[in-house]
């Protein structure tokens, strides 16, 4: 569906999928940034940035996430990256190293826009093409629609691109309770850990891929 302009006087009445109080999820987040802490950056209207960022005409901070880490790794690391001759896509371990993965717990219920069905998508007058398009400045763009026409939406709920058919997920900071996330000490992995990064390897083998461990 892509470019088109969004209907004026029709209300949006979103599916909703509850996430519930005490859920664990998983976060692969820049490593400036704590286990729990929202991403205040903004991205260009047009340029960069991924699917579902915030810009200046609708600022706010905001978290991706899934339920399990290889969802969570799969969404940042895998992007654009190419099977090789012996069938793996290799990740350099330079790109991989600003990262960690992290587990942290809902502390209330939450209620996300779900993007996941035909019949969820054409709620929010939209289909397949939101949640697979390399056209992010559109996507950008929807999200900001589905924000004013649902001022009660506490995130988004979709099905990750890259790890099908498991869920990724984005929280909206300012629709969310305070804090909304606890984080789970001592379920986290450090990519500039060559120790670590062993561990996240085994997690990602089963989907063809590996992080270049460094030498020591």
């Amino acid at each position: 569906m892509g470019p088109q302009i969004p209907p004026e006087g029709v209300a949006m009445e979103p599916v909703r999928h509850i996430l519930p109080a005490g859920t664990v999820l998983w976060r692969c987040h820049e490593e400036r940034y704590a286990a729990g802490e929202f991403n205040p950056t903004v991205a260009h209207e047009f340029f960069k940035g991924s699917r579902f960022d915030p810009t200046a005409k609708d600022p706010y901070p905001y978290l991706y996430a899934a339920l399990d880490p290889v969802t969570a790794l799969s969404e940042v690391l895998l992007r654009s990256v190419e099977f090789g001759a012996d069938g793996v896509r290799l990740i350099p371990w330079a790109q991989a190293s600003r990262y960690v993965l992290s587990a942290v717990r809902t502390t209330a219920e939450l209620s996300l826009v779900d993007l996941t069905t035909a019949e969820a998508l054409a709620a929010v007058w939209q289909d397949d093409w939101l949640i697979d398009t390399e056209e992010y400045a559109g996507t950008r763009y929807w999200v900001r629609v589905i924000r004013e026409r649902c001022g009660d939406a506490q995130g988004l709920w979709w099905t990750s691109k890259r790890c099908r058919p498991r869920n990724a997920l984005q929280l909206f900071q300012d629709r969310c309770p305070d804090p909304p996330l606890d984080p789970r000490p001592g379920r986290s992995l450090r990519l500039a850990s060559a120790d670590d990064v062993r561990e996240v390897n085994r997690l990602l083998a089963p989907v063809g891929a590996v992080v270049s461990v460094p030498e020591e």
